[in-house]
């Protein structure tokens, strides 16, 4: 067999690109488009009295539709940071009235990420709050340095992730990378309300699709059990470039919703965790990424 002369140009996602990044990023930096006080996170993550330290990261590496935060993930919007001045904002963070340190879309940054936990490791819990695209190999690179996994579970299907996102392989990558976190996390820790080690695993229902919300869990059950946090969102507005896709350019309907919950609780047994109310399927709750806006603490 004939060796590849190819060289990777970044191994973050499963994307493994061969010569430029699919995200955007540039290696060796990391682009961040706002760092705030949080208050909408999940509630053992984000108490009222502190609320959770999100840093936002620019880029992506995936490229969903109907993206709230698509400044971000398409745009890039932001400001470049090299690895020492995320240190000094890591050690900001530490000393802040917030709960945790919370690093939503990091996974693009991985190994500039590592690079700086080893430098200084915050005392504050760090959530890795991930699209759940994930390389399992960069996850256990993650053990020792992050706390809390927040995982996205996007979709079961081939089809439905391809349309909308972009990438065929999604949940063979999201179970997998699930597992090896729960490996390396074990029980989760919360104490006082507030989630101090442990993993979360989020879902945003999306319109005309609830068999394929009803998969994702059945699979993860069978992966890791049903002793998991997990969050069933009704939250989905149509955003971005949702308006080109009729099927789901409009917001869930009640029953939609109510089905996945029924089925998620009722029928698969996970019990820990959190459901939503229709108010919260509002584009009032996505933040201001504005330049002037870059810190709100």
């Amino acid at each position: 067999m004939k060796r590849s002369n190819k060289k990777l140009f970044c191994s973050c996602c499963p994307r493994k690109c061969l010569t430029q990044s699919f995200c955007g990023k540039t290696k060796g930096k990391l682009r961040i488009a706002k760092v705030m006080r949080h208050t909408y996170e999940e509630p053992i993550i984000c108490p009222e009295n502190k609320g959770s330290g999100g840093v936002f990261f620019s880029f992506c590496s995936l490229k969903c539709v109907f993206c709230q935060n698509y400044e971000l993930s398409s745009f890039g919007i932001g400001q470049d940071m090299d690895i020492n001045s995320f240190v000094d904002l890591l050690k900001r963070l530490d000393k802040e009235q917030v709960a945790n340190i919370n690093l939503v879309t990091p996974t693009h940054y991985v190994d500039e990420i590592i690079e700086a936990l080893k430098i200084y490791r915050p005392k504050k819990p760090v959530i890795w709050n991930t699209s759940g695209y994930e390389l399992k190999e960069n996850i256990l690179r993650l053990k020792g340095l992050v706390d809390i996994f927040l995982f996205d579970a996007k979709y079961f299907s081939e089809e439905l992730s391809l349309k909308y996102s972009k990438v065929k392989d999604y949940f063979k990558n999201f179970i997998s990378s699930l597992k090896v976190a729960r490996e390396i996390i074990g029980e989760d820790i919360v104490k006082n309300g507030e989630m101090k080690k442990g993993i979360i695993i989020r879902h945003l229902v999306l319109p005309r699709v609830s068999q394929d919300s009803i998969k994702i869990f059945s699979e993860i059950k069978n992966a890791i059990g049903t002793d998991v946090y997990i969050s069933l969102m009704c939250q989905y507005v149509p955003m971005f470039n949702a308006k080109n896709y009729k099927e789901i350019n409009r917001r869930l309907t009640p029953l939609e919703y109510k089905k996945v919950v029924r089925e998620v609780t009722n029928r698969l047994g996970f019990n820990k965790g959190f459901v939503q109310e229709p108010s919260s399927a509002d584009a009032c709750y996505t933040p201001d990424f504005s330049p002037d806006k870059f810190f709100e603490l």
